[in-house]
């Protein structure tokens, strides 16, 4: 089935004013939209980065992609893992402790280093969905078969400043106010769970001292009770020795606690440390291990008890079920990350889960902070029912294209005039003129 065509749309969405250890979030988050067309009329499509970065690189691999086999991916992996993708993206930037790993500092989607399997992990989702279309099959069955038919996903609560996304004519109602202190967590938490009927909630921490933060997690264990698995993630904000005593702090409280310092050795001290006072939470990880080559490191440390997969920088959904074969083997357990999506990367995460048995924690989304207006599927937003999503059982990935939707987000990515995700200029430009990011803070 010879691939004919590569269409490419960048798309813009609204975005709240969110806040992390990066900085804040800018109005739009970027995505881009990558389609693949056959020869007998199909297409597949995904969801990707978006900005010139992203673009930038998907168009230098149009000529690996038209006239290939759809079928043909382990040579379009090998292609596209031949080349130099993510120039003038950043490396790692000179800044915090020396030694620590680049994705520490980096945001998702905009580092060089992993930009050649973010380009082939784009391509591939789309390549499946065309294929899973073309014979008439859904991307899990492809994958392996389902081993279930709902995929839970974990509310995701953040520290927000008030404003609704969007600007000028396109300023979007603040649906959830602002949220800058413990009271307001727990509020935001109840509201995500009779939404959406979420069973476990995360807090995006590393935003203000660790004792405010430990009195949020400490009042959503109040107000929800012990049967609602709770994480926190303050992106490797503190120090081991600051992380030790948030973890001691919270000691029954976690499900698992996420990226509390950089790197693989400063976690393995925080989990002898915690190991040591009679606390066993396990540790999770997305910005220590990133990619097959930082797992062997997290095995010898002992320092990550949890991986957090993301498909769209690991490489594509057959690289996370090979990961989730290596976690099984060696005991590690499996959770799914989440960046600023629509419905179509939502679509692809509930089918990667649907085919990876041992990704048993509920999976992190930012879908409840997205706008309904800029979602570009056919039939509007994908709908959760008790926290879960049913895994589609139509060909590929179950879920089609909005033509009109999809120009509107072309047009408002036009308009809104950002082209890379920046959340350290947005918190000088709102917040504080000289605040840079730095890891460790506390």
């Amino acid at each position: 089935m010879k691939i004919v065509d590569m269409r490419l749309t960048p798309i813009a969405m609204a975005d709240p004013p969110l806040l992390s250890s990066y900085g804040l979030h800018a109005p739009y988050a970027l995505r881009t939209v990558v389609e693949l067309v056959s020869e007998d009329g199909l297409t597949g499509a995904a969801e990707t980065h978006g900005g010139d970065g992203p673009l930038g690189d998907l168009e230098r691999a149009r000529p690996m992609v038209v006239g290939r086999d759809a079928f043909d991916l382990s040579r379009l992996w090998l292609a596209v893992g031949s080349q130099p993708f993510g120039a003038g993206m950043d490396a790692a930037p000179e800044r915090g402790a020396p030694g620590l790993p680049a994705q520490t500092y980096i945001l998702p989607g905009a580092g060089r280093l992993d930009a050649p399997l973010r380009v082939f992990a784009a391509l591939e989702v789309a390549a499946l969905d065309l294929i899973g279309k073309s014979i008439g099959i859904p991307v899990c069955d492809i994958l392996g078969g389902r081993t279930r038919d709902e995929i839970p996903f974990s509310g995701y609560l953040f520290y927000k400043r008030a404003g609704g996304g969007g600007s000028d004519q396109d300023a979007r109602e603040d649906r959830w106010g602002e949220a800058l202190e413990p009271t307001a967590i727990v509020e935001q938490a109840k509201r995500m769970i009779a939404d959406y009927g979420f069973g476990s909630i995360k807090l995006k921490g590393g935003v203000f001292p660790p004792e405010q933060e430990i009195a949020a997690i400490l009042a959503l264990r109040d107000a929800l009770g012990a049967t609602v698995p709770l994480r926190i993630d303050p992106n490797a904000a503190w120090t081991a020795e600051t992380a030790i005593h948030v973890g001691a702090a919270l000691a029954g409280a976690l499900e698992y606690l996420e990226d509390p310092t950089p790197s693989l050795a400063g976690m393995a001290q925080v989990r002898e440390g915690l190991l040591d006072a009679g606390d066993a939470t396990p540790l999770a990880s997305n910005t220590s291990v990133t990619s097959f080559a930082d797992v062997p490191g997290a095995i010898r440390s002992g320092g990550v008890q949890v991986i957090l997969s993301d498909h769209h920088y690991w490489g594509g959904l057959r690289a996370i079920t090979q990961l989730g074969r290596l976690c099984e083997t060696f005991g590690i357990g499996l959770s799914m990350h989440s960046n600023s999506h629509l419905g179509l990367s939502l679509m692809a995460m509930v089918h990667l889960a649907a085919a990876t048995p041992n990704l048993t924690y509920a999976s992190d989304t930012h879908y409840p902070w997205q706008d309904a207006a800029d979602e570009i599927l056919v039939g509007g937003r994908i709908r959760f029912a008790g926290g879960a999503v049913s895994v589609p059982t139509g060909p590929g990935l179950g879920v089609e294209l909005d033509r009109d939707a999809l120009a509107r987000g072309r047009a408002r990515y036009d308009r809104c005039g950002y082209r890379n995700r920046d959340d350290e200029a947005e918190m000088r430009r709102h917040v504080d003129p000289g605040w840079r990011r730095v890891v460790p803070r506390w």
